[in-house]
């Protein structure tokens, strides 16, 4: 989980967003700016990172009302082995999925991203997670996350083949893991989609 540190900056931020978005008045927009700039102060000091980093992660900063970004995962279970891929950026594993892309539904960019990252069609059987990415256990983000996770199934097709956006995908159990990009998947969220799987679970878990 993150810090009240973090979550306060980030919220914050999200406030002098959204007030410089709608607000008109002069004085009140120099009062939304002055937040702004302590907000992305806060967060460039806590992430050690240069300030000019935390501006380039939100380039939609003030142009609308501020909600968390939305990410997708699927979960595909074969012979008691998940399907993961090895990020590009950090070459470490993660189930297959990212961003949600305007103009598909939730469930059409699970597909997609299995698709271009293993290669595989896929049909999506269930959602079986919603999760605020600020309140697990995941590397902390300077950005705001609701991730989406759905339980696939295969409708034929070869072994996965890494695409464009990964490295390399395989099918592995639960006690043979590789070492996992912990801001995009942790080991609960594996747990998981197997609890579903096998009907241990049968409710969407959600923070």
């Amino acid at each position: 989980m993150e810090s009240h540190w973090l979550t306060h900056a980030k919220r914050l931020q999200a406030i002098a967003s959204t007030g410089l978005h709608f607000c008109k008045d002069v004085h009140d927009r120099e009062r939304y700016q002055e937040i702004a700039d302590i907000a992305h102060d806060m967060l460039a000091q806590l992430g050690n990172v240069p300030l000019e980093r935390i501006t380039d992660l939100v380039s939609d900063f003030a142009q609308r009302y501020s909600t968390p970004m939305v990410e997708v995962r699927g979960a595909l279970i074969e012979d008691g082995k998940i399907l993961l891929v090895r990020e590009q950026h950090d070459g470490l594993w993660a189930l297959p999925g990212g961003y949600a892309d305007v103009g598909l539904s939730a469930s059409e960019n699970v597909i997609k991203e299995i698709h271009e990252e293993a290669g595989l069609e896929v049909a999506v059987r269930a959602l079986y997670g919603v999760r605020h990415k600020a309140k697990g256990p995941y590397k902390a983000d300077h950005r705001d996350f609701y991730k989406l996770y759905f339980l696939c199934e295969r409708q034929g097709g070869p072994a996965p083949v890494a695409g464009s956006e990964a490295t390399d995908a395989g099918f592995f159990a639960l006690e043979q893991l590789p070492p996992l990009s912990l801001g995009r998947t942790v080991e609960r969220d594996i747990q998981e989609a197997f609890d579903f799987q096998q009907g241990k679970t049968t409710q969407v878990l959600f923070d």
